[in-house]
């Protein structure tokens, strides 16, 4: 018997500007760009998956999996502010109806970290108008995109507290608290996407009060939105999460994390239809402060350790918190040795049964993620995909690991209590 309820979702996730490739609108390429730009890599091509989009979807169905997230690009669909482009909106309602087409369900993401150049240089989050213009963005794309139920608004918009709750400097901090080689950086951002230092930011992270309010008005006048012009979507935000642990003397710190980089984004999703989790590892708290992870042989290529119950933890700690669904928008290992992957996922996917038979409502899980792609500053050293891309053709490799996830989804995870 299986814990895993009819209709559950089972898929793996994407996001544009990691696999689409030449997404050269977004603020995140604009400072790829820049002279001294802390990315091992530019993003380019990245898997060339704005032209190959059906052959992937393609290899994610025939494996098994019912759900792909993806997220659409507002620098594509607005490149320039009030132009809006018919045909890349005609691009992505083409990926939705391939999705249709093989039986899967799509999961939409209207925002994925990046955003149009001309947002960035006008003061991204920091605008008094921004919620408004994400609004009117969402509009465009929901009514064009008119097939597709389920919506996430935006990924992890707790990012930039969460970097700063957990004392890493995040690259989007702004004034003194900029190193002054920083501080020159985000100068040639400004001049780049033509706009005035002080004012021209990145989105990512989004950790100024007033910024951070205009997100979360963002996320509300959203999901209004969607709900307008479909009433029967489902809507959300997916959160990053680790599963925050406590060592003896720790609550306190670890409460701190939580109360600032968390709980805020957990209690505006009450209203919403689901909570996105999107969770890896732990992080366990002494009463100084973060203790630290001593790498062995399971380590993630990230440095983060192996601890597959992460996941049931955290889907517990969502559910319990917003009072609504879990979908598991985001969750794998960077890693190249696949049967790792498949160790490490068969775990986690164990705890997630045992946290539904324990009464969690949880309605899929998205593995991060199908392809191996551009992952951030990091370049395209992380492998945490399902399936290799050649960096050179963009040839598809399916691992082993996409053949058994898709076999766990077949039997909509029955064989997992089996082994």
């Amino acid at each position: 018997m299986s814990s895993f309820p009819d209709g559950f979702l089972w898929g793996a996730a994407t996001a544009g500007h990691q696999v689409e490739g030449n997404n050269v609108g977004a603020d995140i390429w604009a400072m790829e760009h820049v002279e001294g730009a802390p990315f091992a890599e530019l993003s380019g091509d990245a898997c060339d998956s704005y032209h190959r989009y059906e052959e992937d979807i393609a290899l994610l169905a025939e494996s098994g999996l019912n759900s792909y997230r993806f997220s659409v690009e507002w620098s594509r669909i607005e490149p320039e502010r009030g132009q809006f482009s018919r045909a890349e909106l005609d691009h992505y309602r083409r990926m939705v109806a391939a999705c249709y087409a093989r039986g899967v369900t799509p999961v939409v993401t209207l925002n994925h970290f990046t955003v149009p150049a001309w947002f960035a240089r006008d003061g991204a989050w920091s605008q008094p108008d921004a919620a408004d213009l994400f609004e009117r963005y969402t509009r465009r794309v929901v009514e064009h995109l008119d097939k597709v139920e389920w919506w996430v608004t935006f990924n992890e918009p707790n990012a930039g507290m969460l970097l700063v709750a957990t004392g890493a400097l995040p690259l989007g901090a702004l004034g003194e608290d900029l190193p002054s080689g920083q501080q020159e950086l985000f100068e040639r951002f400004a001049q780049r996407v033509g706009g005035q230092p002080g004012t021209a930011t990145m989105a990512l992270p989004v950790i100024a009060p007033d910024a951070l309010a205009h997100v979360f008005a963002a996320h509300r006048k959203a999901r209004a939105a969607i709900k307008d012009i479909r009433p029967q979507a489902r809507t959300g935000w997916s959160i990053a999460v680790h599963d925050f642990q406590a060592a003896e003397g720790g609550e306190a710190c670890r409460d701190q994390v939580l109360a600032q980089a968390i709980l805020p984004f957990w209690d505006l999703s009450r209203d919403d239809d689901f909570v996105g989790v999107q969770t890896y590892t732990r992080e366990v708290y002494g009463p100084q402060g973060r203790i630290a992870h001593e790498p062995n042989g399971d380590t993630f290529q990230t440095g983060w350790e192996y601890y597959p119950a992460a996941l049931g933890h955290t889907v517990r700690d969502a559910a319990a918190h917003t009072g609504v669904p879990v979908l598991v928008t985001e969750h794998g290992i960077a890693t190249d040795d696949d049967e790792q992957r498949v160790r490490f996922t068969h775990a986690a996917l164990q705890d997630l049964s045992t946290a539904i038979d324990d009464g969690a409502q949880i309605l899929g899980y998205l593995h991060w993620t199908l392809l191996d792609n551009w992952e951030w500053h990091s370049g395209f050293a992380m492998t945490f995909g399902l399936i290799a891309v050649d960096r050179t053709t963009f040839e598809r490799r399916p691992k082993p690991s996409l053949e058994w996830l898709g076999k766990v989804a077949l039997d909509n995870g029955a064989s997992l209590k089996l082994s």
